[in-house]
């Protein structure tokens, strides 16, 4: 019995979440007026019978008035009482040796009750009305010469059932106009979502994103609907990203797998006539060879690059709160261990933000790296970072050729590299990511000319406060909290 009372609730909880948001919005509506109908219902009742029993009681009280003023006259013994009509109220006469008189044809009423024999006999000087209820009956006794007479109305619920009869009536063709109109108001107010989902399930089946769904209604209806379109506009940045990415990359590849397949179908070639040792030279197989691993290590750092590109902002690094020097340093000695040759000076201060460490590292080496690549031999790269006001300044400065002034606004693009960079190493991807990187910091990356003449590329991000610094206890320090 516990068992099923325990599944009961959920059963109906998962009966109304499986209901249209129609239904139930029209079952909601029936509900409130069957409610509002019943308790309406209530109200009214106890008004009518309060008022229908106080209006009896006045006349019972009139009533009564009007015979005792005529016992006082004639007397109780010989007051006239008219036959009993076959209706209306029913009267009594209680005389001095506690007999009672009635008129003629009258049915018979229940024996004289205690309360009204004491006022009868007057008990009491100040007893002289009284009201009993009995088998149905409402009784007025008061006090008349040496007894007293009654008036006796029968109580009748008659009035009272008509009354609720027509309030159930009337309750039922609420209920059902009720949920009529929460019907037609659900159909009309939910008009706007449910074309809303067919503008919705036909993007889906047509994956045509370009199609936005005409904006109408008002209020919430208007907001889902913007937020909708906000979503498509962004589902089709993310797809034209993804296509322009995969039509560069597809560019970018094809030259060094070109040269590659040209290179390795040499020595295939040349291996299966034989004449592999006697065709080429040690040194221009030791040439090939070389080359063949450049292309290799290029195609692998395009092929993380492209990967790191297109995560885009998805990582699984959180957050946190570092001192953005650590991350420089780290950086720095990390370039130094991909390139023997690069020299780099630090000039470095602490300064805390709110980043992902790896990102953050991952962008100051790919500026390294750039600046690297256009240093002279005997000039280092500069990388300074200080504080300025509500911002941390990331600056990497090299002593090569500069930037171009036309080629300053497309530095950080994806796949662009200038005419004169076109020799070296390098996918064009290094710099994009790191936009993308500061971007996703908050941040902004510029580009400009240096004082020793190259390029000066700078990164701002937003400070954040320092954390208080932890105390550190001396040996025998007392810890105890006073």
């Amino acid at each position: 019995m516990s068992g099923h009372a325990r599944r009961d609730p959920r059963r109906l909880t998962r009966w109304w979440r499986r209901q249209s948001l129609r239904s139930r919005l029209t079952v909601i509506a029936a509900t409130a007026i069957a409610v509002s109908v019943f308790v309406a219902f209530q109200v009214a009742s106890e008004l009518m019978d309060r008022k229908l029993r106080d209006t009896a009681a006045t006349q019972l009280r009139a009533d009564a008035r009007v015979l005792a003023t005529n016992a006082q006259r004639a007397g109780l013994a010989q007051v006239q009482l008219s036959p009993y009509p076959g209706s209306g109220r029913l009267v009594r006469v209680i005389l001095p040796d506690g007999s009672t008189r009635t008129p003629v044809g009258q049915p018979a009423l229940p024996p004289v009750s205690e309360g009204a024999g004491r006022v009868a006999r007057g008990a009491s000087a100040d007893l002289l009305e009284s009201t009993d209820w009995n088998d149905g009956y409402r009784i007025y006794t008061l006090r008349a010469v040496d007894g007293a007479v009654q008036v006796v109305d029968l109580a009748d619920d008659g009035p009272i059932n008509e009354f609720g009869f027509g309030m159930l009536l009337i309750g039922l063709l609420c209920v059902v106009g009720g949920a009529l109109v929460g019907r037609t108001v659900a159909r009309t107010g939910l008009a706007p979502i449910d074309r809303l989902t067919a503008a919705a399930v036909r993007v889906a089946n047509t994956r045509d994103l370009d199609a936005d769904i005409p904006d109408e209604g008002g209020g919430e209806i208007r907001r889902l609907i913007q937020a909708i379109n906000d979503m498509l506009a962004a589902l089709r940045d993310s797809r034209r990203a993804q296509r322009l990415l995969a039509e560069d990359a597809a560019h970018e590849l094809k030259t060094p797998l070109t040269s590659l397949r040209l290179n390795i179908e040499l020595l295939v070639r040349l291996d299966r006539r034989g004449t592999l040792d006697t065709a080429l030279s040690a040194e221009s197989r030791t040439r090939l060879l070389n080359d063949l691993g450049a292309q290799v290590a290029e195609l692998s750092t395009l092929a993380a690059e492209l990967t790191d590109l297109a995560r885009g902002d998805v990582s699984d690094e959180s957050s946190e709160l570092l001192d953005l020097a650590d991350v420089v340093v780290a950086a720095a000695t990390q370039a130094r261990s991909r390139i023997p040759d690069l020299e780099v000076e630090l000039d470095v201060t602490s300064v805390w933000v709110s980043g992902r460490p790896a990102a953050l590292q991952r962008a100051v080496l790919n500026l390294v790296d750039n600046a690297g690549k256009w240093s002279p031999a005997d000039q280092p790269v500069q990388v300074r970072l200080h504080a300025d006001g509500a911002s941390a300044v990331l600056e990497v400065d090299d002593a090569g050729p500069g930037i171009d002034a036309a080629d300053a606004p497309r530095v950080f693009d994806r796949f662009y590299r200038a005419d004169s960079a076109r020799a070296l190493p390098g996918s064009g991807l290094g710099l994009s990511i790191v936009q993308r990187v500061v971007h996703a910091h908050g941040g902004r990356a510029t580009v400009a000319r240096s004082a020793r003449g190259g390029a000066l590329l700078r990164v701002d991000l937003p400070a954040a406060v320092a954390p208080a610094p932890i105390a550190r206890l001396t040996p025998g320090e007392d810890t105890a909290v006073r």
